[in-house]
């Protein structure tokens, strides 16, 4: 998988337990993390959803599997997305590039609901606009590539320091 990801242009990194990707993944910042269910335990899958769930970069989270468990299940886990296993490389990225492309709009929207507490917060501390916004994106910025991700954070905080403009 790392080398079909990584021929398909995303940067890949690899842990080989869970213990090694929690650490990973609080110490480094990911768009998307996809763990295996079982690992070295049944819980191990579990364990770095939980992870990556509270990770303050909100990064994407898909399940890998060749035992499917019910929806419910994966989403009270804290997975945006189950992939079951084989699956072809086609369909594989397409819905890594789906999910990211999904998860990115909903980061955008979080930080653009977050745009009119900044300005608000603006107004009453008088901090300029811009480095208020520059932090609430930066803190938000997840997409499929990191080129797009730093477009759409540029994007935002233009938005939003128009917005505290005017």
């Amino acid at each position: 998988m790392k080398a079909v990801l990584e021929i398909s242009g995303f940067d890949v990194e690899t842990a080989a337990s869970a213990r090694e990707g929690k650490s990973k993944i609080r110490l480094r910042e990911y768009e998307m993390v996809i763990t295996d269910m079982r690992m070295e335990s049944d819980a191990a899958g579990r364990e770095v959803i939980q992870a990556a769930r509270t990770a303050p970069y909100h990064p994407a989270v898909a399940l890998l599997t060749a035992f499917p468990v019910d929806e419910d299940e994966w989403q009270d886990m804290g997975a945006d997305k189950m992939l079951v296993k084989p699956m072809q490389t086609a369909v594989l990225l397409r819905q890594i590039e789906q999910l990211l492309e999904k998860h990115s709009a909903k980061l955008a929207k979080v930080a653009a609901a977050a745009a009119p507490a900044a300005k608000k917060a603006v107004v009453k501390k008088a901090v300029p606009a811009k480095k208020v916004v520059a932090k609430k994106v930066a803190v938000k910025k997840t997409a499929s590539k990191k080129v797009v991700a730093k477009k759409i954070a540029k994007k935002a905080a233009k938005k939003a320091v128009k917005k505290g403009r005017k």
